[in-house]
């Protein structure tokens, strides 16, 4: 047997080719892991970078490496490289991880979260719309309603899991367009942009402008297998009235929607649109709505589903129509439902195209069963509202960016985290003002920081950190593309406001309000203070010294960086904040012990790893020095020779000649309230004791003269 294959491997060996380099025994075994039955695996295709996998003569599918058709980049900036199996029917056969930097799997949750979120895909169908819930959804992680699948998250990488799909199903979706042929598309079409003339509602149905299909009662109680009237909720409508009747609209024609809404509200919904979106308006009339009375605005439907090219179409509802914003064509018909979706996703939309609205029929006969009916219902416009685009836009292009859709699922953390940052943006600028007030700065400070903790830090998981300098530095070395920092919108407005703010207030403001666990461990400080524990503070020429400690430890890791990611990634953990703050101290107990080992230092020595240790504070402080002021003021008698400030400064960023380290400075403004309260400041306790001896000398002068 061997001396048969012999010459063959000679042969192999001797001419290597590309391709055949490319499939190297280990990508040969991880193929055959996606394709069990497989018995030839050949050669990387030429123009589809795809191995085809054949059962003898007989073709099974496509296996491909993600990257060679997506390079959408993960959290840490780099993709994620995966190997992936479709079959002849668009099934997925399987999807493995081959390579990854994203650190809260590395160094954190550990890969297996990773790797139970990817074998979802198994059997799953390009057919079928994916959806990713997190963990703490009310959704099934595997149950499908119609053509919607829900597949469970990872609550605590959401992003890198959107990525995970986002990739999976555009490359998937580009493979099943190249090389099968039920996904083939049709020739691509737009509205014709100057096409309008003034229609009614029936003129509009009556030209095939608007969509409208009926579904008798007979049909449902034909595939149900029983009559309406045997369900609790009796839906049999009164004779001759439909069971439901169907409508949808395609928004974007401006014969459509111009008509529907009015030249002004049809101005103003184009106007809201993004480039790329569509719309289309889906209204029902009758004894079932095709949106449940429970139905959550701006989400999907589960009742309907769009399919085209025999791909599920991404439906969301907008969530736009209202009293300012309505129907309003003449001969319109009252509607117990009206929506209008923002369609298409990663398999995209041709309006001009035949689709499919598949509606799905279940009624309960009781708590414990429930029976459905499926309809799939043709959906086709006429066709002079279209015409053909010469050149079709790519998947890529046309569909709408990851970071979009996340920035609409987390609009309220969004909204709550801009108005935390405009409270404190003014409380800053009015710092000389409100600093006569002590109680109110320190019942503010102590508010923010719980904020900044429980909101932040645990909640929306904005803690930054060292890493992210790594990813900006490696995309200006690899090539600049900002849609890996919008990936995540808490820390993408938390980078760019702390930016700002470094020019104006140096780097105070966020290692002393925003560092999730910096208010932790201010808040271990406070606990020391109160449980008597003994106040350590570090003589200051060693302090001196030991604040240029976290300068080398930022150099190097940024250095390790560009040699090798992963080994930064590792050295990062010099970090606690992603055991602290992303995983809560749930984590392999050396890390653990660590973080607690900094906050119980912390008890002793205030802010210990912010003072010595920061990689981050390292870089805010070198940024810092280019502020453009100094807001904190500073008097005749600070430092020579008052030393409160100094001594109140529990991180030690006054000088002994009275100036501030801004370097050192986390902004508390605990040395500005001093210096506005009469009770404290040395200077104006001296000038009040100079005023009531003038005063006395003054009152005895006149007592004299009377005399």
């Amino acid at each position: 047997m061997a001396g048969r294959f012999a010459p063959l491997l000679f042969l192999l060996l001797l001419v290597p080719t590309l391709s055949g380099a490319e499939l190297t025994d280990s990508r040969r075994a991880l193929i055959q892991s996606l394709f069990p039955a497989a018995t030839v695996i050949e050669d990387k295709l030429p123009d589809v970078p795809v191995y085809p996998v054949y059962q003898l003569q007989e073709l099974l599918g496509y296996a491909y490496e993600s990257t060679d058709l997506s390079r959408l980049q993960g959290f840490a900036g780099k993709p994620i490289q995966m190997m992936i199996g479709l079959d002849t029917q668009g099934r997925f056969t399987g999807v493995k991880i081959l390579h990854h930097h994203e650190p809260v799997f590395l160094h954190g949750l550990g890969e297996e979260p990773l790797f139970d979120f990817v074998d979802q895909y198994e059997g799953r169908s390009l057919r079928e719309q994916i959806v990713v819930q997190s963990s703490l959804s009310g959704k099934s992680g595997k149950s499908a309603e119609g053509d919607v699948v829900y597949f469970d998250g990872v609550s605590k990488a959401t992003v890198s899991v959107l990525i995970v799909n986002d990739t999976v199903l555009s490359s998937a979706l580009k493979v099943a367009r190249q090389k099968l042929e039920a996904f083939a598309q049709s020739a691509p079409t737009r509205a014709k942009p100057d096409w309008f003339e003034p229609l009614g509602w029936q003129q509009l149905i009556d030209r095939g402008y608007v969509s409208r299909t009926r579904i008798e009662v007979d049909a449902v109680e034909q595939q149900l297998g029983r009559p309406l009237s045997d369900y609790p909720a009796d839906l049999t409508p009164p004779d001759g009235e439909a069971f439901t009747e169907l409508y949808l609209a395609y928004m974007n024609s401006p014969m459509v929607g111009r008509n529907l809404l009015g030249d002004e509200h049809y101005a103003r919904f184009m106007a809201r649109l993004g480039e790329n979106d569509q719309v289309l308006m889906v209204a029902s009339r009758g004894m079932f709505r095709h949106v449940r009375d429970s139905f959550t605005p701006g989400s999907s439907p589960d009742r309907i589903g769009l399919t085209q090219n025999n791909l599920s179409v991404e439906m969301r509802d907008l969530n736009w129509l209202d009293q300012n914003f309505r129907l309003q064509a003449d001969g319109l018909p009252g509607f117990d439902a009206v929506n209008l979706f923002r369609v298409g996703g990663n398999a995209g939309f041709n309006p001009g195209a035949e689709a499919s609205l598949k509606l799905n029929v279940e009624l309960a006969r009781n708590h414990l069963i429930a029976d459905t009916a499926n309809f799939t219902l043709p959906v086709q416009f006429a066709g002079d509202l279209f015409e053909t685009v010469a050149i079709a836009e790519s998947p890529e292009t046309s569909r709408e960016p990851v970071w979009v859709g996340l920035w609409k699922e987390r609009w309220w953390q969004i909204s709550l985290l801009v108005a935390g940052l405009a409270v404190l943006t003014v409380f800053f600028a009015r710092q000389k003002t409100l600093s006569r007030h002590p109680t109110l700065v320190h019942r503010f400070r102590w508010g923010f920081l719980f904020f900044t903790l429980s909101f932040i830090g645990f909640y929306a998981q904005g803690q930054l950190s060292v890493v992210n300098i790594y990813t900006l530095l490696l995309a200006l070395w690899d090539g600049f593309t900002l849609d890996v920092f919008l990936l995540d919108p808490v820390l993408f407005i938390l980078w760019s406001y702390t930016f700002v703010t470094l020019f104006i207030w140096g780097r105070g403001l966020f290692c002393g309000w925003l560092c999730p666990f910096g208010a932790l461990q201010e808040m271990a400080a406070w606990l020391g203070q109160k449980l008597r524990l003994r106040q350590i503070r570090v003589p200051e020429h060693w302090h001196r010294r030991l604040i240029l400690l976290k300068y080398p430890i930022l150099l190097g890791l940024v250095g390790t960086a560009f040699y090798s990611l992963t080994l930064a990634e590792q050295l990062a953990e010099v970090e606690p904040f992603k055991t602290s703050i992303t995983l809560v101290f749930w984590r392999y107990w050396p890390f653990v012990a660590y973080a607690i080992g900094l906050l119980v230092v912390g008890m002793f020595i205030h802010k210990f790893y912010c003072r010595y240790l920061c990689p981050l504070g390292a870089g805010l402080a070198v940024l810092g020095r280019f502020r453009l002021f100094s807001w904190l003021e500073r008097i005749e008698r600070c430092g020579s020779p008052c030393q409160h400030c100094k001594n109140e400064c529990g991180i030690n960023a006054i000088r002994k000649d009275g100036r501030i380290d801004y370097d050192e400075c986390i902004q508390c403004l605990e040395c500005v309230v001093i210096l506005r309260d009469d009770q404290q400041c040395v200077d104006s306790i001296v000038r009040d004791k100079q005023q009531r001896k003038h005063q006395r000398q003054a009152r005895i002068l006149a007592t004299d003269a009377s005399v």
